[in-house]
């Protein structure tokens, strides 16, 4: 998560809406500690509300400005600037730029396909022969448009990649992460992250 504090940082990316569930206290006492607590909103949902619905719960924060949204079980290293910038110059009929990678286990990530524009065409979700390696990152720039349309919806949870995603296809922009990405959802990812990020770390230079 520090990595992630310290790219949301030199960014200028604030303030950082933290979502608290599982052993929330522990993380909670990170982020009281962090030297970057000044910028952090954490909030707590007893009941998981789904990627949708905690950012409709927490819309007060940023209703009227484009929002990063990015999952905390992503060890991730890209440019932000760059990131940033390719959101401001997608093409007009897209609400949302999505972060991919190339994936090494294809099957497990949500493979996308692209038109010849980087605009997502088509989603396929862990399926046993995919199209390709690349894979959706799960980190997200959002227009204001996609908050209206979570309040339309209509409820309150809300699963971002099976009940908005699809409904964007067309709409998608696209930036690909060239540097480092990697899910450390499972233990088995985790330690393949510790093994082959440390020599990704000695060479970094910077947040970007």
């Amino acid at each position: 998560m520090d990595y992630w504090l310290e790219m949301f940082y030199f960014a200028n990316i604030k303030p950082v809406v933290v979502n608290l569930h599982y052993l929330s206290d522990v993380v909670f006492d990170y982020l009281k500690e962090s030297r970057f607590k000044k910028n952090i909103i954490p909030v707590y949902e007893k009941k998981l509300l789904g990627t949708g619905g905690t950012l409709l719960e927490n819309k007060a924060v940023f209703e009227n400005d484009r929002v990063l949204m990015a999952h905390g079980d992503n060890l991730s290293f890209f440019d932000m600037d760059a990131f940033i910038k390719a959101h401001i110059q997608r093409p007009e009929k897209c609400e949302i730029t999505m972060m991919t990678f190339d994936s090494d286990i294809p099957e497990h990530c949500g493979i996308v396909e692209l038109d010849q524009d980087n605009v997502v065409c088509a989603f396929h979700e862990k399926v046993v022969d995919p199209p390709g390696r690349l894979a959706n990152g799960a980190v997200y720039i959002l227009e204001p448009s996609v908050i209206n349309f979570l309040k339309n919806l209509g409820k309150k949870t809300i699963d971002f990649s099976t009940e908005v995603l699809p409904e964007y296809v067309g709409k998608i922009y696209t930036f690909h992460n060239y540097h480092y990405h990697r899910d450390i959802g499972t233990i088995d990812s985790y330690k393949r992250a510790e093994s082959e990020f440390s020599e990704f770390a000695k060479n970094r230079k910077s947040p970007n």
